[in-house]
């Protein structure tokens, strides 16, 4: 990580050719969770854009104390929950709009030739019910979902990155888990899918 505290100190004076490498190496991983915590790979392109412009802008202020990863981390959730909180009522979400993936779009439908295609075939459904019901959770439930869950941090590093106290992360992830598993059982009923509540 020598080379990238070199980066950033070259950065920090404006060097544009640096601060394009930090680019590079942490594209994927700001559009990871850009696209966690959005859902839609537009917004989350829009995301991720403004995460590194507002990264450009204020590098000065980056002490390389922290990794520079988990800043840029901190810059997206910000970024991210700062537009939840702007928007006004629930993101809907189209059934027949395909899933995009890092890899392009995927039709909704079976894929064929596979060992046992009613086992695939639920689990991406399964899969589809926990993403619509992560959408349509509060803001600050799917930030501590994204960042546990998908991205891997602890709760120490979850607490540093939203700014609260550990006993406020995992008193939030666990309401955010209980409220992600109810929303899951509604949708699946809804949608006519049995799932135990297990």
């Amino acid at each position: 990580m020598a080379n990238v505290k070199e980066l950033v100190r070259r950065s920090q004076t404006k060097d544009q050719q640096a601060f394009a490498e930090l680019v590079s190496l942490y594209q994927d991983k700001v559009y990871s969770l850009s696209y966690h915590l959005t859902g839609d790979a537009t917004e989350a392109q829009d995301l991720a854009q403004e995460v590194f412009l507002r990264a450009y802008l204020h590098i000065g202020t980056f002490r390389q104390e922290a990794d520079f990863g988990t800043w840029l981390h901190r810059i997206t959730v910000n970024v991210w929950l700062n537009s939840r909180r702007k928007q006004k009522g629930p993101l809907v979400i189209s059934l027949d709009t395909p899933i995009v993936t890092e890899d392009g779009e995927v039709a909704r439908e079976v894929a064929a030739a596979q060992p046992d295609p009613l086992e695939m075939t639920t689990e991406r459904e399964l899969q589809q019910l926990v993403r619509r019901a992560l959408q349509e959770l509060p803001a600050d439930f799917r930030a501590v979902l994204v960042l546990r869950e998908i991205e891997g941090y602890n709760y120490e590093e979850i607490a540093r990155l939203l700014r609260c106290s550990l006993g406020t992360v995992k008193s939030r992830l666990n309401r955010a888990r209980h409220a992600l598993k109810a929303k899951v059982l509604a949708l699946a009923a809804r949608d006519g899918y049995s799932l135990s509540d297990r």
